[in-house]
């Protein structure tokens, strides 16, 4: 809760349609496309964050948040699951 008593919507961790969003789009394009849309991105959510009343601290440690979440999402897009991988090795 913010001071005023409003409800604040992170941390934004949690939003993991934004962050999925993020991903996929990263995933798709590339260069000054991508480092534009990134930035427009943080800014949106540093502006929205600003606008519920948070500190400038703490607004730069959900930015970071964000971001780690985005390229762990990211990551994931090329892990091979775990289940079946090794599986035609364990026939021979």
């Amino acid at each position: 809760m913010s001071k005023a008593g409003r409800v604040i919507a992170f941390p934004v961790e949690a939003r993991t349609a934004e962050i999925d969003r993020c991903a996929r789009e990263l995933d798709r394009i590339h260069g000054n496309s991508a480092l534009q849309f990134w930035k427009a991105e943080c800014r949106k959510l540093a502006d929205e964050l600003s606008q519920l009343g948070l500190a400038e601290d703490e607004i730069r440690s959900q930015i970071f948040a964000f971001q780690a979440e985005v390229q762990s999402a990211m990551a994931r897009r090329y892990d091979t699951p775990a289940v079946g991988r090794n599986r035609s090795d364990s026939r021979s």
